[in-house]
């Protein structure tokens, strides 16, 4: 969750208590956003010690990897990301949540194709922990999301999650992704993490992870929990890379 709306870190704090909750506290890391270098990073990281909480950052647009050094992307517990931002094949930049910036949508199975690209394109190349936001659909096309989001699609997806050990965030907004994904991804192995993407203090109860994980046979032992320091996949990245020359 985020500390959003002037909602402050001890009201968070007192919720999670009341609820019996632990939240992760993501910070928003990107150009254009309040943390935009890794002094704000390392800003940010201050506040956030000696409280009961995992601090993460979530990575925003594709240009997260240049913007901070692999010092300050590992002191954070884990590392967060969507494809909610992409460039489409005609160079186009857009944030699919902003209907105005998808503008008309004329081949909806070319333009799921290249949602389901630019995700495998991030799973692939950026060092983060979970993937969030997961299967979300500009609203466009979100009446169809049973029908664009197939066995195929949802495949490459699950396989390119597996092969970078990548988590896969329930999102109790906008409550995705559905419970025949989750179930593919279950059986591959895959682990998941409960997210709000809140706006405000109104983040709820996990209502919907909840009964994502009752529906589909979730245990513990499917929840991801942050790696330990030296096994970031930032840090991983840098060894095999390390290790290739």
């Amino acid at each position: 969750m985020h500390l959003k709306d002037g909602w402050t870190l001890e009201e968070a704090l007192q919720e999670s208590r009341r609820l019996g909750i632990q939240y992760g506290i993501a910070a928003n890391c990107g150009v254009g956003f309040p943390i935009s270098d890794d002094k704000g990073a390392r800003e940010f990281l201050a506040t956030m010690k000696g409280h009961l909480v995992f601090v993460g950052m979530q990575a925003e647009g594709r240009e997260w990897v240049k913007t901070f050094s692999p010092e300050v992307i590992s002191e954070f517990d884990y590392v967060i990301t969507d494809a909610m931002t992409f460039t489409d094949d005609r160079g186009k930049r857009m944030r699919i949540w902003l209907d105005d910036e998808v503008g008309e949508i004329s081949d909806k199975q070319q333009f799921m194709d290249v949602i389901v690209d630019r995700t495998v394109g991030v799973l692939n190349d950026e060092p983060i922990d979970i993937f969030v936001n997961p299967t979300f659909l500009p609203t466009a096309l979100a009446a169809d999301y049973d029908a664009l989001w197939t066995q195929e699609r949802m495949g490459k997806v699950i396989e390119a999650a597996k092969k970078n050990r990548v988590a896969i965030e329930i999102n109790n907004r906008y409550r995705i992704p559905g419970s025949g994904f989750i179930k593919l991804a279950r059986q591959a192995g895959l682990k998941f993490a409960f997210g709000t993407n809140n706006e405000n203090s109104k983040i709820g109860r996990s209502e919907y992870c909840f009964q994502m994980a009752n529906e589909c046979s979730l245990e513990g032992r499917h929840i991801f929990m942050p790696a330990l320091d030296g096994e970031k996949p930032i840090q991983r990245r840098l060894k095999a890379a390390k290790s290739a020359k």
